[in-house]
């Protein structure tokens, strides 16, 4: 053996190398940490986190992934259970937080069986094989529900918010939600599909919660653009321009001369006329009510008031194509072309002032294809969980309308599907058989953690629960209310199945995914070279400052 040889650097000076047991003790331990840093917030009986940026803006909330994306989390693992989190909330909208502690937990009971031996690979083969048969367990236990049953909707959209600060409003804030689902589903052949971005979330501040409506329309958060145009008109024949009512600027520049006054008068006078031709255009269309994407010339909208139609300009392309899917109109690109056949109808178009805002609301569509959700609220704060809370319920609502399925929640399915894993460990054998039964035990900290969320005995609720779903009880759940535990269908705990598959896919995921990785190579940092962004008298450089003027 030769000695004294220079070491060969294979990786960039300053690379960070973790490996073995080491490497996967530390990414466990991310993940444990970013689990129990929502767990308290699961449950009717969580609490809430106030959460303050860099820039000093607050955020108060029980919302799993919110509470995640907020936190700005670094560790490589810790950030893939983020992951987790937001894929929960794109595809079911509900139950981050159960996916979340889902996930750590699976890590923290593996993390055992690895000191006891068990090879990684083992384990992931083992929760794999689980994650099957839970997601059977589920199917089975799960009921129909149809669109046309708004009190099980109801149901669903009140449990999503039963762990919300809105809790005390939820009634009336899960009958918005069910309805709004219902005017926008749209039937095919294998059932039905809910497209969310046409419902509109318009917050306002002031109020109270009782206050919030919704509005079988839609809103748009411009004021007409003329006073002396009608504040309101009832069953209006709508337009809607993608074009700018304005004389359009040459793309070239032009020079214009002109030699003598009346060669200036002509010339505005035929603007002037442009601008009429337009106008008429709109009248011949039958139009009272014209939204336009774009701008509208002053004197165009002294034309249209003249007229006594109704004008609002620079409306979101959002808002256009829900315009248009409300009042059946169509978006026409310019405003000669705008025939009687393009245009739409509602109920009402009126100007309302909430707040110190004035709005403008397109009610009383028929078969409105589009909704509006108005939210009102004290505080800002207040305000924008409202809005994660109703988001949460429109979700949930929506995708049992799609799935046409539904099971129960207080921990009752994760307990079901516990004593099911727990009865097929035994067939399965080996040391795989191990990896079974940690996941039975990893899905009841569900249970656990809505017990200990409640101050109540998780040991003693767990026993209780057991038994009673080995007397075959399947709904029996934790009742966080009375300390016991009881019936979750007759409680009407009511929660989509699409939460509780996306949560055991999503965290069985993840865990493999940490479980498998035995080595951490992390780059260093580069540094910004001096003179250069950030470094002294490069842009933003500063002295050490955080801000600079480019």
């Amino acid at each position: 053996m030769l000695t004294g040889q220079t070491p060969i650097l294979v990786l960039k000076e300053g690379t960070k190398r973790e490996r073995g047991r080491g490497a996967l003790s530390n990414n466990i331990a991310a993940a444990k940490a970013i689990a129990d840093a929502v767990r308290s917030t699961l449950g009717p009986r969580g609490l809430d986190k106030m959460l303050v940026d860099s820039m000093g803006d607050v955020v108060v909330t029980n919302d799993g992934v919110t509470i995640l994306k907020e936190m700005d989390v670094e560790h490589p693992a810790a950030k893939m259970l983020v992951e987790v989190a937001k894929t929960q909330d794109q595809e079911a909208g509900d139950g981050t937080t159960t996916a979340v502690i889902l996930a750590g937990e699976l890590l923290k009971r593996a993390e055992a069986l690895i000191e006891q031996n068990i090879h990684p690979t083992i384990i992931s083969q083992g929760y794999r094989l689980a994650a099957q048969k839970a997601l059977e367990v589920l199917n089975g236990i799960s009921e129909p529900v149809k669109i046309e049953d708004p009190d099980t909707l109801k149901r669903v959209a009140v449990t999503s918010m039963s762990s919300k600060s809105v809790s005390f409003n939820r009634d009336l804030l899960a009958d918005i939600s069910v309805k709004a689902v219902q005017s926008v589903a749209e039937k095919h052949e294998k059932g039905y599909s809910v497209d969310l971005d046409d419902i509109q979330i318009v917050k306002k501040q002031g109020g109270a919660i009782t206050d919030s409506q919704l509005i079988e329309g839609v809103i748009v958060d411009k004021e007409k653009v003329h006073s002396g145009m009608p504040p309101r008109v009832e069953t209006p024949k709508i337009a809607l321009l993608d074009a700018a009512l304005e004389i359009k600027k040459t793309e070239i520049d032009a020079k214009i001369e002109i030699n003598e006054p009346s060669q200036l008068n002509a010339f505005l006078q035929e603007e002037e006329n442009m601008l009429h031709r337009m106008v008429d255009q709109v009248q011949k269309s039958g139009a009272n009510v014209v939204f336009c994407q774009k701008g509208i010339d002053d004197l165009a909208q002294h034309f249209l008031a003249k007229d006594g139609i109704y004008a609002v300009r620079r409306v979101k392309k959002s808002d256009m194509e829900k315009l248009a899917k409300a009042t059946g109109a169509n978006i026409v690109s310019k405003a000669s072309e705008l025939t009687p056949d393009d245009v739409g109808t509602a109920g009402l178009v009126e100007e309302r002032k909430i707040g110190e805002d004035s709005l403008t609301f397109v009610t009383g569509c028929k078969n409105a294809k589009a909704v509006s959700v108005l939210l009102r609220g004290g505080t800002e704060h207040v305000l924008d969980e409202i809005e994660r809370s109703v988001d949460d319920a429109l979700n949930v609502v929506a995708v049992a309308v799609e799935d046409g399925k539904i099971v129960y929640g207080g921990g009752a399915s994760a307990e079901e599907i516990a004593l099911h894993l727990r009865d097929e460990a035994a067939k399965v054998g080996g040391r795989e058989q191990m990896a079974f039964e940690t996941f039975a035990e990893a899905l009841e900290t569900v249970p656990r953690t809505l017990a200990e969320n409640a101050g109540l005995d998780p040991i003693d609720i767990l026993i209780e629960l057991r038994q009673s779903h080995k007397n075959g009880k399947k709904f029996s759940g934790v009742n966080v209310h009375s300390g016991k535990v009881d019936d979750m269908k007759q409680l009407h705990v009511v929660e989509p199945i699409r939460v509780g598959r996306q949560a055991i896919e999503s965290a069985t995921d993840a865990a493999v995914m940490i479980l498998r990785i035995d080595d951490v190579i992390a780059s260093k940092a580069t540094s910004p070279p001096a003179g250069g962004p950030g470094g002294p008298g490069g842009p933003g450089g500063m002295g050490g400052g955080d801000f600079g003027e480019d």
